[in-house]
């Protein structure tokens, strides 16, 4: 039997991954969005583009959240960019608002299916969901490690004029300028970049990928990334789906792993048919460990003033 994959969010990252979903053949493929139109054209031009791409979907686009029904796995990319004039906090409110709408919807419609958080601020959104949702949380899990894994091993390839295929990154924390890259985690065929890369090199791939996402708001001037997202979340749902036991950083619940409780935060994860497996806790120096707990302490904070907020008291 097919599995069945919704994608709520038709903006450039859910309509992306729903593509590559497809195009992966890994489920019937349900993309959810509020403006009419939009999910149904988007459904129609993926469907129609798979005679030629050779890839056998069935495919519905949707304004009504009841078509979420028998989804083995929710991926939420819905939510508001920040406008001018639009605090930090006046953001995270506006979508911690909708995703608490969209997770009710996931319970009441899909009360079995597995919530994979790509709407920012991912690990506040995710705690969110965790919180609203009540599923076990192993079923309840970001991204934001596997995209910025990705950004720095095409950096490190393009350091070293070499295969993106080679490259075996690892980056631990929060997404963005908090995020942890790990070179001495982070090999070439089995090699650690601190071999062949000098240090002041590494420190400059780290600082890229930490503002990768920035670097190409700043490109496109009226826009963010949307192609490496999109592929991110699909890698993270074929190994869920096809019982890959990938390895794979994660934005999941630490239940004092790495000393941290009560927080979602970027972790290696083996991501397999059950979602979160299990939580892999390397073996970190001292500073490693003090980045990522006060990563943690950022969350921790943020989730606290979200908490203070009217209507976000069950946090």
């Amino acid at each position: 039997m097919k599995k069945k994959i919704t994608v709520v969010g038709s903006g450039h990252v859910g309509a992306t991954c729903a593509l590559y979903l497809a195009q992966k053949e890994l489920g019937d493929v349900t993309l959810v969005d509020i403006i009419d139109g939009v999910p149904q054209g988007i459904g129609l031009d993926i469907f129609e583009a798979s005679p030629i791409q050779n890839f056998d979907c069935n495919f519905v686009g949707t304004t009504d959240s009841s078509n979420m029904a028998g989804s083995d796995i929710v991926i939420v990319t819905a939510g508001l960019a920040r406008k001018p004039g639009m605090d930090r906090m006046d953001l995270m409110k506006k979508n911690a608002s909708i995703i608490k709408g969209i997770t009710e919807n996931i319970v009441k419609y899909a009360p079995n299916a597995m919530i994979l958080m790509v709407s920012n601020p991912i690990d506040v959104m995710v705690y969110l969901s965790y919180k609203v949702s009540g599923f076990p949380k192993n079923r309840v899990f970001g991204q934001a490690g596997v995209l910025d894994s990705a950004r720095l091993a095409a950096f490190v390839a393009k350091e070293l004029n070499i295969s993106v295929k080679d490259v075996s990154p690892m980056v631990l924390g929060g997404h963005g300028d908090t995020m942890i890259p790990l070179p001495r985690y982070t090999t070439v065929s089995g090699i650690p970049i601190t071999e062949l890369i000098s240090e002041e090199r590494i420190n400059d791939i780290n600082v890229r990928t930490q503002k990768g996402g920035a670097e190409i708001v700043n490109l496109l001037k009226t826009g963010s990334a949307y192609y490496a997202p999109g592929a991110a979340a699909a890698a993270m749902v074929e190994s869920i789906l096809k019982g890959q036991n990938r390895i794979l950083p994660t934005s999941c619940l630490l239940e004092g792993e790495y000393g941290i409780n009560d927080v979602f935060i970027g972790v290696p994860t083996i991501l397999g048919e059950n979602g979160v497996e299990k939580i892999i806790e390397l073996k970190l120096n001292q500073s490693e460990l003090k980045l990522l707990q006060s990563n943690a302490e950022i969350y921790k904070k943020n989730i606290n003033e979200l908490r203070q907020e009217e209507g976000f008291g069950y946090l």
